[in-house]
């Protein structure tokens, strides 16, 4: 049976499937990142383990896959295959699609994590049919994917979606991006556990505390949850204005909280827009599965392109 190699890198953790020509999930499997042994490490480790993934769709499916899509974090270079920077992964300029190609001797696609994500809940998850969606990932960061009929836009240099990087309290917190008053400072996961472990006196405390004091009345939850929620609304609209999109994607961790984050944030967007459209939001649909199945679509897209190409006269 016909089918790809979807593969998605984590910080601690990988996460793959070979995936079916109408993206079913024929086979999982996951494998520790191993960042703590170095970049070189984590570099042969991606390759044995794709290696391994291709060798059980041979001996499981009758004939060895056709394709792969690699889904990594970081800065990433998708037109020439690189991954070009990722801190928590230690690694800089990777040529990663030409090792993976050379190793596997099929056709690589790489991609941006929550790029590959976002392509994967616009087609096939929370955005489906619409033809232009921003899926946003509120987690550690804060980063998005532009949805432009079924494809997400990389930007010229492979910055697109860096929405955590809105400036949205100028002279606010210091970010290690280099600016004061990033979004992300404000309205992540991350941010939003230490304002509470702060504000609650707890150092342990983190966002999913946050909202469970939210939802028993909690004031000073209230407080903290609401200036998260200003913040990302903030931020939101930016977007909104840039890039008018007909359904907004929220996912991450924070997204867990649900209502206790949906409901006012919809409220909070409602009073900021003028004559902006406001767009459907809606939570994320496929969880932690988002990237991997993305990865999935990328390697078909990469055969479909190949097999246009073998016919164009």
């Amino acid at each position: 049976m016909r089918h790809v190699i979807a593969l998605d890198v984590g910080g601690t953790g990988m996460k793959a499937a070979l995936a079916g020509p109408g993206g079913e999930v024929l086979h999982r499997a996951r494998r520790a990142t191993g960042r703590a042994q170095g970049p070189d490490a984590v570099v042969a480790g991606i390759l044995d383990f794709a290696a391994e993934l291709h060798a059980y769709g041979a001996e499981h499916f009758g004939t060895p896959a056709s394709a792969a899509g690699v889904a990594v974090p970081g800065i990433v270079d998708e037109t020439d295959g690189v991954a070009v920077y990722a801190a928590n992964l230690g690694w800089r300029d990777v040529p990663l699609r030409a090792l993976l190609s050379e190793r596997l001797g099929v056709p690589v696609a790489l991609g941006h994590d929550v790029r590959t994500g976002g392509l994967a809940e616009g087609r096939v998850g929370a955005g489906r049919g619409a033809d232009r969606f921003l899926f946003v990932a509120l987690g550690t960061g804060i980063a998005g994917a532009i949805g432009v009929d079924g494809r997400v836009e990389a930007g010229a240099h492979g910055f697109a979606g860096e929405i955590g990087h809105i400036v949205v309290r100028p002279g606010g917190s210091p970010c290690p991006c280099g600016q004061h008053g990033c979004l992300e400072r404000f309205a992540s996961a991350a941010a939003v556990s230490e304002a509470w472990a702060a504000a609650s006196g707890d150092p342990d405390a983190d966002a999913a505390d946050c909202a469970k004091a939210v939802d028993s009345g909690d004031p000073k939850a209230r407080a903290v949850w609401q200036q998260a929620v200003d913040a990302l609304a903030d931020g939101l609209v930016t977007a909104l204005t840039l890039l008018d999109p007909r359904t907004l994607i929220i996912g991450g961790g924070l997204a867990e909280a649900g209502e206790t984050l949906f409901t006012p944030l919809r409220e909070a967007i409602r009073r900021r827009i003028t004559f902006q459209k406001q767009p459907t939001l809606v939570p994320a649909a496929l969880g932690d599965s988002a990237g991997c199945l993305g990865a999935g679509l990328l390697a078909w897209d990469l055969l479909a392109s190949t097999d246009r190409m073998e016919v164009t006269p």
